[in-house]
Formats: structure tokens, C-alpha cells, sequence
């Protein structure tokens, strides 16, 4: 048996117990408080269920201490069991006495059989909740020594494991130590080949970049030579350039002073000009800084609208100014 169908065992014991004991209580006082109101005076009849309620909430109080004791494996010792018996004649007393004054013997059996299954009840659960306590205690005691067997068990496996573990590191560890000491000499040698390498290619880079740095600088002084070369071709077509600007320049002054010169010297018109020679003729006559009336008797148009030329050429000027 295990611990469930125990507790289950344990809890069919209580709930018939207590079906038991709470039935004899009702069938108690519904017996008993017709014998009390008989009696009791009058005026106090109304305390006749009192008797019966405080026996039978002595039989609950020895009722459940005895299953608290039970279940802790206890004894109460002698006053436990006055008091169940006590209260289980009182019960049988209250509840035959009725019948025994009328000297009815078929109700004394009857009214009996509550009160006796009650005691007997609550003696054979006593008994019983003991017994499992034993049993409860034994299979406990029972599994704690499986516990502690299991436990010694793991605890040598777990010592076992830990033995083959440390040895294993140490073997792993040792493994490593070799594998580390092989693996930093391996690396030794290629630091060292790479140190080779990289010194033969640092002479390499160094050497290339010699090389380099002669070619660029040649290659510079080449481009400054043409850069020379092609600023001082540069400034002589400028220079050349400048020169014949200023000889066009010379030369379109010339020939305007020519021209503005022979336009003035033909002295005044004998008659109103074309409008584009007399425009000629006023541009010519404003460049020389002559009057408004010398330039209106060069061109014969009127002073009004030479003076409106002279205007328009000194808002060109302004402009161009």
C-alpha cells in the first residue's frame, strides 16, 4: 500500500466517523429533549436541548483529538479515555432513560443502538487511525531508508563520476599542455618565416618605392620643363596677341579720327543730310566735344533733335562707364 491509498483510507475512516457521530447527535437530542422538557420546570423548558448539545460536543471534542493524537502517533493517556467512555454512557443513560422509566424494553434496545455504535465507533477508529499511523510511520521509515540507499548510491555514483571527471581533466589538461607546447613552436617557426618575409619585402617595397619616387620626380621635372616651356609659349602668344590688339586698336582710332575728321572738316551742310550720315556726323561732332549748334550746321538737321543725339550718346557713355 502507498501513500495515496493510505491518506484515501485515512479520509474514509474520518468521513464515516464523523457520519456516524454527527447522526447519533441529532438522533440524541431529538430523543433527549423530550425526557429534559419533561423534566425541567416549566418556565425553563426551553432549555431542555442544552444537556444533550454539551454531551455530544464532548464526544466531538474526544472525536477529533483522539484523530489529532492518532495521526501524530500519540497517546492522551488515561483522561482521554474516562472522558470518551464518560461521555458515550452519558449518551447511552440520556437516550435509554425514557424507555427504562416506562419499563419498555424494545425502546431501551432501540434507543440504544446509536449511543453503542458511537462508542464502539469511536474506540474502532482510534484503533484503526493507530494502526495507520503504524503503517503510515513504517512505510515512511520504509522510504526513507529506499531514499537514503538511492542517495548513498548517488552519492558513490556522483564520487565516481567526479573521480572520472578530474581525471579526464587531468588527462585533457595534459593533452593540452603538449598540444599548447607543439602549437607555440609550430608558431615560433612561422613567426619567424613571416619575419623573414617581411623584412625581404620590406627591402622589396623599399627598393620599388626608390624606384618610384626617381621616376616621379623625373617625370616631375619633365612636367615642370613643359609647363615652363608651355607658360613661356603661353605669354609670347599673349604678349603677341596684346600687341596686336593694341595695333587693331591704334589703328581703329586712327581711322576713326580720320574719318570723324574728314566728316567734320567738310564744314556745314547746304541742306538737311541722310539721317545715317547726320547720325555720323553728331557721334563725330559729340567724340570731339563740339557744340550742339556746330553739330546741328554740320549735319543741317535742327538743334532740337541734335541735342536729343547728344543725349542719347552721353547715356551710352554713362552706361558704358
Amino acid at each position: 500500500m502507498n501513500t495515496v491509498q493510505t491518506r484515501s483510507a485515512e479520509r474514509a475512516l474520518s468521513g464515516g466517523t464523523w457520519l456516524i457521530v454527527c447522526g447519533a447527535m441529532l438522533y440524541s437530542i431529538l430523543t433527549v429533549t423530550p425526557l429534559m422538557a419533561a423534566h425541567t420546570a416549566d418556565e425553563w423548558e426551553w432549555t431542555a436541548p442544552i444537556l444533550p448539545l454539551v454531551v455530544d460536543a464532548a464526544v466531538v471534542i474526544v472525536v477529533k483529538l483522539d484523530d489529532v493524537l492518532a495521526r501524530l502517533g500519540g497517546e492522551g493517556g488515561r483522561w482521554p479515555v474516562v472522558l470518551r467512555w464518560m461521555t458515550g454512557l452519558m449518551t447511552l443513560a440520556l437516550n435509554t432513560a425514557d424507555s427504562a422509566l416506562k419499563k419498555d424494553l424494545v425502546g431501551v434496545a432501540v434507543h440504544s443502538v446509536a449511543p453503542l455504535l458511537l462508542i464502539v465507533t469511536a474506540e474502532t477508529s482510534l484503533a484503526y487511525r493507530r494502526a495507520i499511523a503504524r503503517a503510515v510511520a513504517a512505510l515512511e521509515a520504509e522510504q526513507a531508508a529506499v531514499r537514503e540507499q538511492r542517495e548513498q548510491a548517488a552519492r558513490e555514483r556522483a564520487e565516481r563520476a567526479r573521480t572520472e571527471a578530474r581525471e579526464e581533466r587531468e588527462h585533457a589538461a595534459q593533452v593540452a599542455r603538449e598540444q599548447r607546447e607543439h602549437e607555440a613552436a609550430l608558431a615560433r617557426e612561422q613567426t619567424e618565416r613571416e619575419e623573414r618575409q617581411r623584412r625581404e619585402e620590406r627591402a622589396a617595397r623599399e627598393r620599388a618605392e626608390a624606384a618610384e619616387r626617381a621616376e616621379r620626380e623625373r617625370r616631375e621635372r619633365e612636367r615642370e620643363q613643359r609647363e615652363q616651356q608651355t607658360r613661356q609659349q603661353a605669354e609670347a602668344a599673349r604678349r603677341e596677341r596684346a600687341e596686336q590688339a593694341e595695333r587693331e586698336h591704334r589703328e581703329r582710332k586712327e581711322r576713326a579720327e580720320r574719318e570723324r575728321a574728314a566728316l567734320l572738316n567738310r564744314g556745314p551742310a547746304d541742306g538737311k543730310l541722310e539721317e545715317d550720315e547726320a547720325h555720323r556726323i553728331v557721334a563725330a561732332a559729340f567724340a570731339s566735344g563740339l557744340s550742339v549748334r556746330t553739330a546741328a550746321e554740320l549735319c543741317g538737321w535742327s538743334v532740337g533733335w541734335v541735342s536729343a543725339r547728344y543725349t542719347e550718346h552721353r547715356a551710352g557713355a554713362e552706361v558704358a562707364a
